[in-house]
């Protein structure tokens, strides 16, 4: 199946308001408009003859590619080398804005920087994962792909006294080839444009170089923006783009990663669609962008969530979806497309997703935190949005014991997962603090007394004699890296022996030469076949814990050895099969949320430890 480059061979670029994945030898393989959650226009990452394509690579088939994104920015550069020359690819996609708009522009120009090189560039759409044909029709301008709502328009980029495009064939299905031949010096290339009412147009490179400069000032000055000065900046950076990169800046959503359908297990059922908001990822990110020092995206994000709390009294629902789209629909049905291969042979490929309507209660203590930890920088809840939190959490206390899926989405049935319960407690202790720290007023003995009924039942029920450690449900004695969490949130403080009788065993049982699974799926049956690699975001949540145990040199080879794992441009997967390969979908938001608070956390402990050890030598 060569015809699926590796999932780590890719890089992002994106307008905050959708993406696209180039792979490493030019292909734009997945890119979706006008948002991140519409459907495909390009999409052979997961069926390379039905998804669409458009691909840009020297005539010489004898080439290497390198790949890298300009410092600081999300301005992504291919360069292939060949016999005659060295040539670049520049792909990036302007800055959208904040209001949603149908007009999207991917920029692909290329450049002969050494010798000569001839490019060859196809473009083959397939618009609505292919279910929606188009019309081609070619001018000395450009092109224009017609598919009825959706048109796409391809602008020629060439100066003036340039012949017309080369040679350019269109095929019956309505792809068009492209070849061009550049000198050293030469820039050259098109513009892909999504909208209704666009024509194909010239645009002169100077044109695109104003469009360059734009993009690499704006991603400048946000990241100008970071307050993180320790030993992992330009990592820590990275990620931070890489999330801003998923962000839908009209409403301030995240997304859990811009793909759908790439394998938990290469040939397996484990392939879902990740390209909606989950109230878990947007809850952590506010925590952990705040500690970046990107406080507009945390408010913007819990903007986001104070709406799904005031939509819920509103319309007087029971408990929240676990997910949304971007725009706050909690319409997220799920299909299958029959007859997509899917990538590497991994079928179904899920369109939209069916755990959207599963009971999780664990997002409540993770929304809460949230907006505790934004109210010590600041933000505060408004008289509606208080009223919200109150009537949410007087729901909780009627439904917090009560079986559920669970974090990890399992589709297996519902089950009393500790983790669930632990931030159920979260939850609780949260809303109390807020209200007594400012006055806000709530029922706060019955919160006390549910707070403080879940604590004696983890203690009572989530905690195993036999494995001396606290367990993945109750009644059962299997493990789960979820409960690393339990020190973070302030549920046991890490010096506890009970937690560290925990920590040790899941040292012996869930980690793999620093890689940590989420749990064992044979133990656990989880209602879906076949397995899993180790989960990302449970490895730095590992570092944290031991940083926070005192176990830093541990806490920092795993950290160091987790780094080796990244693709050649610092980007992760959900997964990491036994074979060291980046699989599930790609990038994704829960790992480089965890990548970050998990470096900031080990880079405190360790000038912690660096100041004793000074203070030390000098009371000698």
């Amino acid at each position: 199946m060569n015809e699926y480059p590796l999932i780590a061979d890719h890089g992002l670029i994106g307008d905050l308001q959708t993406a696209a994945m180039v792979a490493t030898d030019g292909t734009l393989d997945w890119f979706c408009s006008p948002r991140f959650d519409s459907p495909s226009i390009f999409a052979s990452l997961l069926d390379h003859s039905r998804g669409g394509h458009f691909s840009t690579r020297p005539l010489d088939k004898a080439f290497a590619t390198k790949q890298l994104y300009l410092p600081d920015t999300a301005i992504l550069i291919t360069r292939f080398l060949t016999e005659g020359g060295v040539g670049e690819l520049i792909d990036f996609m302007p800055i959208s804005g904040t209001s949603p708009s149908d007009e999207h522009r991917l920029v692909r120009v290329v450049r002969c920087v050494r010798g000569r090189v001839s490019f060859d560039i196809e473009v083959a759409p397939r618009f609505d994962y292919g279910r929606q044909e188009h019309h081609l029709s070619v001018s000395d301008d450009g092109a224009l792909f017609d598919a009825g709502e959706t048109r796409l328009v391809l602008h020629l980029v060439r100066e003036e006294g340039d012949e017309r495009l080369g040679r350019h064939d269109a095929t019956d299905e309505g792809d068009l080839h492209v070849s061009l031949a550049l000198e050293e010096g030469q820039m050259r290339g098109v513009v892909l444009q999504t909208g209704p009412d666009l024509v194909p147009r010239v645009m002169r490179p100077a044109e695109v170089r104003r469009l360059l400069d734009d993009t690499v000032d704006f991603w400048h000055d946000w990241v100008g923006q970071s307050t993180y000065a320790g030993r992992w900046r330009e990592e820590l950076e990275r990620s931070a783009i890489t999330l801003k990169l998923l962000t839908y800046a009209p409403t301030g959503a995240l997304v859990a990663a811009p793909t759908a359908g790439l394998p938990e297990q290469i040939g397996g059922e484990r392939n879902w669609d990740y390209r909606y908001t989950w109230v878990r990822d947007a809850s952590f990110s506010i925590h952990t962008l705040i500690r970046m020092g990107f406080a507009d995206e945390a408010v913007a994000f819990s903007r986001w969530l104070y709406d799904r709390f005031i939509e819920r009294r509103e319309s007087g629902s029971g408990p929240l979806n676990i997910m949304y789209r971007i725009d706050g629909n909690p319409d997220l049905q799920e299909e299958i497309l029959p007859d997509w291969e899917g990538y590497r042979g991994s079928s179904p490929v899920r369109i939209g997703n069916g755990a959207a309507g599963q009971l999780q209660l664990d997002i409540y203590g993770e929304a809460m935190d949230a907006l505790y930890y934004l109210h010590g920088f600041g933000v505060g809840i408004g008289q509606p949005g208080w009223l919200a939190v109150c009537e949410l959490l007087e729901w909780l206390a009627d439904n917090w014991d009560q079986p559920e899926e669970g974090i990890w989405e399992t589709r297996g049935g519902r089950k009393d997962f500790t983790y669930g319960r632990l931030m159920c407690w979260v939850a609780f202790d949260r809303a109390i603090r807020l209200a007594t720290a400012h006055g806000r007023p709530a029922p706060l003995e019955r919160w006390i007394a549910e707070r403080d009924a879940i604590y004696n039942q983890i203690m009572n029920k989530g905690w195993s004699p036999e494995r001396k450690a606290f367990v993945q449900q109750y009644g059962e004695t299997v493990l789960d890296a979820s409960l690393l969490k339990m020190p973070q949130v302030g549920f046991v403080v890490p010096g506890d022996p009970m937690w560290q009788s925990t920590l040790h065993a899941m040292d012996a049982e869930l980690v793999s030469d620093s890689l940590v699974y989420r749990y064992d799926p044979s133990a656990s049956p989880d209602g879906l076949l076949g397995s899993e690699g180790t989960f990302s975001l449970c490895t730095f949540l590992y570092v944290d814990a031991l940083a926070r145990s005192g176990r830093l040199d541990e806490a920092r080879v795993v950290f160091e050895k987790m780094l080796t794992y990244a693709n050649h441009l610092g980007l992760y997967s959900e997964e990491i099969a036994a074979t060291g390969e980046q699989i599930g979908n790609f990038p994704q938001a829960f790992t480089h949320l965890a990548l970050i608070d998990a470096a900031i956390t080990l880079n405190d402990c360790l000038d912690e430890a660096a100041g004793k050890a000074r203070r030390k030598d000098g009371a000698k």
